[in-house]
Protein backbone atom coordinates (compact mmCIF):
# COMPACT_ATOMS: atom_id res chain seq x y z
CA UNK A 1 0.00 0.00 0.00
CA UNK A 2 1.23 3.63 -0.91
CA UNK A 3 0.05 6.57 1.41
CA UNK A 4 0.31 10.07 0.25
CA UNK A 5 0.09 12.75 2.32
CA UNK A 6 0.07 16.83 2.57
CA UNK A 7 -0.21 17.25 6.11
CA UNK A 8 -3.32 17.52 7.09
CA UNK A 9 -4.93 14.43 4.57
CA UNK A 10 -3.72 11.22 3.53
CA UNK A 11 -4.43 9.14 0.32
CA UNK A 12 -4.30 5.45 0.00
CA UNK A 13 -3.85 3.30 -2.92
CA UNK A 14 -3.01 -0.38 -3.46
CA UNK A 15 -1.25 -2.90 -5.96
CA UNK A 16 -0.17 -6.34 -6.40
CA UNK A 17 3.37 -7.09 -8.41
CA UNK A 18 2.44 -8.84 -11.37
CA UNK A 19 5.38 -12.06 -11.60
CA UNK A 20 4.09 -11.87 -15.33
CA UNK A 21 5.93 -8.50 -15.94
CA UNK A 22 9.15 -9.29 -13.52
CA UNK A 23 7.50 -7.33 -10.67
CA UNK A 24 8.42 -8.69 -7.24
CA UNK A 25 7.51 -7.02 -3.77
CA UNK A 26 10.80 -6.44 -3.62
CA UNK A 27 11.17 -4.12 -6.97
CA UNK A 28 8.08 -2.59 -6.41
CA UNK A 29 8.76 -1.51 -3.11
CA UNK A 30 12.23 0.17 -4.63
CA UNK A 31 10.10 1.86 -7.47
CA UNK A 32 8.21 3.53 -4.40
CA UNK A 33 10.80 4.39 -2.63
CA UNK A 34 12.78 6.37 -5.81
CA UNK A 35 10.01 8.47 -6.12
CA UNK A 36 10.22 10.08 -2.46
CA UNK A 37 12.45 13.02 -4.00
CA UNK A 38 10.01 13.93 -6.24
CA UNK A 39 6.99 13.88 -4.87
CA UNK A 40 8.96 15.99 -2.23
CA UNK A 41 9.23 17.84 -4.77
CA UNK A 42 5.78 18.62 -6.03
CA UNK A 43 5.17 15.78 -8.37
CA UNK A 44 1.72 15.75 -9.01
CA UNK A 45 -1.05 12.66 -10.56
CA UNK A 46 -0.54 13.88 -14.28
CA UNK A 47 3.33 14.10 -14.08
CA UNK A 48 3.41 10.91 -12.43
CA UNK A 49 2.41 9.25 -15.61
CA UNK A 50 5.40 10.46 -17.55
CA UNK A 51 7.53 9.56 -14.40
CA UNK A 52 7.07 6.02 -14.07
CA UNK A 53 6.31 3.09 -16.41
CA UNK A 54 2.87 1.26 -16.35
CA UNK A 55 2.89 -1.38 -13.85
CA UNK A 56 2.22 -1.99 -9.98
CA UNK A 57 3.85 0.54 -8.11
CA UNK A 58 2.80 3.66 -10.45
CA UNK A 59 -0.64 2.23 -9.85
CA UNK A 60 -0.32 2.71 -6.12
CA UNK A 61 0.63 6.06 -6.20
CA UNK A 62 -2.05 6.91 -8.86
CA UNK A 63 -4.75 6.04 -6.88
CA UNK A 64 -3.38 7.55 -3.82
CA UNK A 65 -3.56 10.66 -5.56
CA UNK A 66 -7.08 9.77 -6.80
CA UNK A 67 -7.77 9.52 -2.99
CA UNK A 68 -5.93 12.46 -1.71
CA UNK A 69 -7.49 14.62 -4.37
CA UNK A 70 -10.82 13.43 -3.08
CA UNK A 71 -10.32 14.27 0.71
CA UNK A 72 -9.17 17.85 -0.32
CA UNK A 73 -12.22 18.94 -2.36
CA UNK A 74 -14.61 17.32 -0.52
CA UNK A 75 -15.72 15.01 -3.67
CA UNK A 76 -15.93 11.81 -4.82
CA UNK A 77 -13.34 10.08 -7.05
CA UNK A 78 -15.78 10.13 -9.46
CA UNK A 79 -16.64 13.81 -9.78
CA UNK A 80 -13.28 14.62 -9.73
CA UNK A 81 -12.90 12.28 -12.68
CA UNK A 82 -15.96 13.67 -14.79
CA UNK A 83 -17.46 10.21 -14.54
CA UNK A 84 -21.17 9.72 -13.84
CA UNK A 85 -21.67 8.47 -10.30
CA UNK A 86 -20.92 5.03 -9.84
CA UNK A 87 -23.49 1.75 -9.16
CA UNK A 88 -23.45 -1.54 -8.46
CA UNK A 89 -22.03 -4.39 -10.89
CA UNK A 90 -22.77 -8.38 -11.44
CA UNK A 91 -18.54 -9.56 -10.90
CA UNK A 92 -17.37 -12.82 -12.09
CA UNK A 93 -16.45 -15.44 -9.61
CA UNK A 94 -13.45 -17.56 -10.08
CA UNK A 95 -12.95 -20.68 -10.56
CA UNK A 96 -9.41 -22.14 -10.39
CA UNK A 97 -7.78 -24.70 -12.55
CA UNK A 98 -8.09 -28.04 -11.42
CA UNK A 99 -8.99 -31.99 -12.52
CA UNK A 100 -12.02 -31.70 -14.11
CA UNK A 101 -14.08 -33.14 -11.14
CA UNK A 102 -12.59 -30.62 -8.82
CA UNK A 103 -13.47 -27.87 -10.98
CA UNK A 104 -17.15 -29.50 -11.55
CA UNK A 105 -17.80 -29.41 -7.37
CA UNK A 106 -16.42 -25.57 -7.23
CA UNK A 107 -18.93 -24.62 -10.17
CA UNK A 108 -21.53 -26.41 -7.97
CA UNK A 109 -21.29 -24.73 -5.08
CA UNK A 110 -21.24 -21.10 -6.86
CA UNK A 111 -23.73 -22.12 -9.82
CA UNK A 112 -26.07 -19.67 -8.40
CA UNK A 113 -24.13 -17.30 -9.59
CA UNK A 114 -24.53 -15.12 -12.62
CA UNK A 115 -21.18 -15.29 -14.30
CA UNK A 116 -17.76 -17.75 -13.30
CA UNK A 117 -14.54 -16.85 -14.68
CA UNK A 118 -12.67 -20.54 -15.36
CA UNK A 119 -9.43 -20.73 -15.00
CA UNK A 120 -8.30 -23.36 -17.96
CA UNK A 121 -4.66 -23.71 -20.21
CA UNK A 122 -3.62 -27.28 -19.47
CA UNK A 123 -3.74 -30.59 -20.84
CA UNK A 124 -7.46 -31.75 -20.81
CA UNK A 125 -9.42 -28.55 -21.10
CA UNK A 126 -12.03 -29.71 -23.25
CA UNK A 127 -13.19 -32.17 -20.29
CA UNK A 128 -12.91 -29.70 -17.76
CA UNK A 129 -15.19 -26.75 -19.35
CA UNK A 130 -17.32 -29.56 -20.35
CA UNK A 131 -17.70 -30.57 -16.45
CA UNK A 132 -17.90 -26.82 -15.06
CA UNK A 133 -21.01 -26.41 -17.64
CA UNK A 134 -22.79 -29.40 -16.67
CA UNK A 135 -22.18 -28.50 -12.90
CA UNK A 136 -23.39 -24.43 -13.19
CA UNK A 137 -26.01 -25.09 -16.37
CA UNK A 138 -26.97 -21.45 -16.00
CA UNK A 139 -24.45 -19.25 -15.61
CA UNK A 140 -22.72 -17.30 -17.62
CA UNK A 141 -19.32 -18.76 -18.19
CA UNK A 142 -16.00 -17.11 -19.84
CA UNK A 143 -12.77 -18.97 -19.79
CA UNK A 144 -9.13 -17.35 -19.03
CA UNK A 145 -6.44 -19.36 -20.16
CA UNK A 146 -3.49 -17.51 -19.19
CA UNK A 147 -1.61 -18.38 -22.51
CA UNK A 148 -1.77 -21.71 -22.01
CA UNK A 149 -3.11 -23.04 -25.10
CA UNK A 150 -0.75 -23.47 -28.26
CA UNK A 151 -1.97 -22.97 -32.42
CA UNK A 152 -2.26 -27.07 -32.44
CA UNK A 153 -5.01 -27.06 -30.08
CA UNK A 154 -6.40 -23.97 -30.89
CA UNK A 155 -9.29 -24.73 -32.63
CA UNK A 156 -10.03 -27.55 -30.45
CA UNK A 157 -10.18 -25.93 -27.35
CA UNK A 158 -12.17 -23.14 -28.36
CA UNK A 159 -14.69 -25.61 -30.03
CA UNK A 160 -15.07 -26.80 -26.75
CA UNK A 161 -15.38 -23.32 -25.64
CA UNK A 162 -18.12 -23.11 -28.08
CA UNK A 163 -20.34 -26.24 -26.84
CA UNK A 164 -20.00 -25.13 -23.29
CA UNK A 165 -22.02 -21.89 -24.59
CA UNK A 166 -18.45 -20.03 -23.09
CA UNK A 167 -19.70 -16.02 -23.66
CA UNK A 168 -15.57 -15.10 -24.28
CA UNK A 169 -12.11 -16.89 -24.17
CA UNK A 170 -9.45 -14.78 -22.38
CA UNK A 171 -5.30 -14.65 -23.89
CA UNK A 172 -5.32 -18.09 -25.36
CA UNK A 173 -2.10 -17.95 -27.00
CA UNK A 174 1.10 -16.49 -25.95
CA UNK A 175 1.99 -12.63 -25.87
CA UNK A 176 3.69 -12.28 -29.27
CA UNK A 177 2.39 -15.79 -30.68
CA UNK A 178 -1.46 -14.47 -31.26
CA UNK A 179 -0.98 -13.06 -34.86
CA UNK A 180 -2.70 -16.38 -35.51
CA UNK A 181 -5.47 -15.26 -33.78
CA UNK A 182 -6.25 -12.79 -37.22
CA UNK A 183 -6.72 -15.53 -38.97
CA UNK A 184 -9.34 -18.24 -37.07
CA UNK A 185 -13.04 -18.11 -36.80
CA UNK A 186 -13.90 -17.92 -33.29
CA UNK A 187 -17.51 -18.23 -32.02
CA UNK A 188 -17.40 -16.04 -29.03
CA UNK A 189 -15.62 -12.68 -28.57
CA UNK A 190 -11.43 -13.18 -27.40
CA UNK A 191 -10.03 -11.18 -24.93
CA UNK A 192 -6.48 -9.29 -24.50
CA UNK A 193 -4.95 -9.93 -20.81
CA UNK A 194 -1.47 -10.57 -20.76
CA UNK A 195 -0.93 -9.05 -24.56
CA UNK A 196 -2.73 -5.82 -23.06
CA UNK A 197 -0.45 -3.73 -20.95
CA UNK A 198 -0.74 0.03 -21.21
CA UNK A 199 -2.74 2.58 -23.56
CA UNK A 200 0.68 2.20 -25.72
CA UNK A 201 -0.36 -1.83 -26.35
CA UNK A 202 -4.00 -1.25 -27.74
CA UNK A 203 -2.83 -0.40 -31.12
CA UNK A 204 -1.33 -4.18 -31.54
CA UNK A 205 -4.42 -5.24 -30.65
CA UNK A 206 -6.48 -4.69 -33.77
CA UNK A 207 -7.61 -7.56 -36.04
CA UNK A 208 -6.51 -10.04 -33.33
CA UNK A 209 -8.85 -9.55 -30.66
CA UNK A 210 -12.27 -8.39 -29.84
CA UNK A 211 -12.17 -7.03 -26.08
CA UNK A 212 -9.26 -6.14 -23.48
CA UNK A 213 -9.00 -6.99 -20.25
CA UNK A 214 -8.13 -3.58 -18.08
CA UNK A 215 -6.44 -4.27 -14.95
CA UNK A 216 -5.39 -1.23 -12.94
CA UNK A 217 -1.81 -2.91 -11.98
CA UNK A 218 -1.21 -3.25 -15.61
CA UNK A 219 -2.17 0.30 -16.59
CA UNK A 220 -0.38 1.87 -13.92
CA UNK A 221 -3.53 3.36 -12.10
CA UNK A 222 -6.59 5.02 -12.87
CA UNK A 223 -5.52 7.69 -14.84
CA UNK A 224 -4.84 5.53 -17.49
CA UNK A 225 -7.14 2.79 -17.38
CA UNK A 226 -10.01 5.37 -17.82
CA UNK A 227 -7.33 6.90 -21.04
CA UNK A 228 -7.77 2.90 -22.29
CA UNK A 229 -11.28 2.57 -21.90
CA UNK A 230 -11.67 5.03 -23.86
CA UNK A 231 -9.22 4.68 -26.93
CA UNK A 232 -10.60 0.64 -26.80
CA UNK A 233 -13.94 2.55 -27.54
CA UNK A 234 -12.67 4.35 -30.28
CA UNK A 235 -10.86 1.01 -31.74
CA UNK A 236 -14.12 -0.70 -31.50
CA UNK A 237 -12.68 -2.79 -28.87
CA UNK A 238 -15.00 -3.80 -25.83
CA UNK A 239 -13.41 -3.82 -22.84
CA UNK A 240 -13.65 -6.48 -19.40
CA UNK A 241 -12.81 -5.27 -15.98
CA UNK A 242 -10.01 -7.31 -14.19
CA UNK A 243 -7.77 -7.47 -10.94
CA UNK A 244 -5.30 -9.45 -9.02
CA UNK A 245 -5.69 -10.79 -5.50
CA UNK A 246 -6.28 -8.22 -3.45
CA UNK A 247 -8.41 -6.52 -1.19
CA UNK A 248 -10.98 -3.59 -1.36
CA UNK A 249 -8.83 -0.88 -1.36
CA UNK A 250 -7.24 -2.19 -5.04
CA UNK A 251 -10.63 -3.05 -5.96
CA UNK A 252 -12.20 0.59 -5.36
CA UNK A 253 -10.63 2.76 -8.03
CA UNK A 254 -11.13 -0.49 -10.50
CA UNK A 255 -15.35 -0.27 -9.55
CA UNK A 256 -15.28 2.85 -11.19
CA UNK A 257 -13.00 2.06 -14.13
CA UNK A 258 -15.59 -1.16 -14.82
CA UNK A 259 -18.44 1.03 -14.86
CA UNK A 260 -18.22 0.87 -18.53
CA UNK A 261 -17.06 -3.00 -19.11
CA UNK A 262 -19.27 -5.30 -20.85
CA UNK A 263 -17.82 -8.11 -18.56
CA UNK A 264 -15.84 -6.89 -14.68
CA UNK A 265 -14.25 -9.74 -12.75
CA UNK A 266 -13.46 -7.75 -9.80
CA UNK A 267 -13.52 -11.02 -6.87
CA UNK A 268 -10.20 -10.69 -5.43
CA UNK A 269 -11.51 -9.71 -2.04
CA UNK A 270 -12.99 -13.10 -1.92
CA UNK A 271 -10.70 -14.87 -2.54
CA UNK A 272 -8.70 -13.86 0.85
CA UNK A 273 -9.24 -14.91 4.30
CA UNK A 274 -9.57 -11.28 5.57
CA UNK A 275 -10.55 -8.36 3.77
CA UNK A 276 -9.94 -4.79 4.84
CA UNK A 277 -12.23 -2.89 7.62
CA UNK A 278 -14.65 -0.81 5.73
CA UNK A 279 -14.45 -3.24 2.50
CA UNK A 280 -16.31 -3.43 -0.72
CA UNK A 281 -19.94 -4.72 -0.17
CA UNK A 282 -20.50 -8.32 -2.29
CA UNK A 283 -23.74 -9.47 -2.13
CA UNK A 284 -24.48 -12.50 -4.26
CA UNK A 285 -23.04 -11.68 -7.80
CA UNK A 286 -22.99 -8.16 -7.36
CA UNK A 287 -19.79 -5.68 -5.96
CA UNK A 288 -20.70 -2.69 -4.70
CA UNK A 289 -19.05 0.76 -4.95
CA UNK A 290 -16.69 1.71 -2.00
CA UNK A 291 -17.85 3.95 0.63
CA UNK A 292 -15.17 7.16 1.61
CA UNK A 293 -14.18 5.17 4.69
CA UNK A 294 -12.45 3.05 2.42
CA UNK A 295 -11.26 5.49 -0.74
CA UNK A 296 -12.39 8.30 -2.80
Amino acid sequence: MAELSDGRLRGRGECVPYARYGESVESVTAALEAMRPALAAGLDRMALQKAMPPGAARNALDCAFWDLEAKRSGRPVYECAGLPAPHALTTAYTISLGRPAAMAEAAAKAAARTLLKVKLGADGDPERIAAVRAAAPKATLIVDVNEGWDERNLAANLAACSKADVALVEQPLPEGADGVLANIKHPMPICADESAHGLGSLAALAGKYDMLNIKLDKAGGLTEALAMVAQAERQGLSVMAGCMVATSLAMAPAVLMAQRAQYVDLDGPLLLTRDREDGLLYRDSLVFPATPALWG
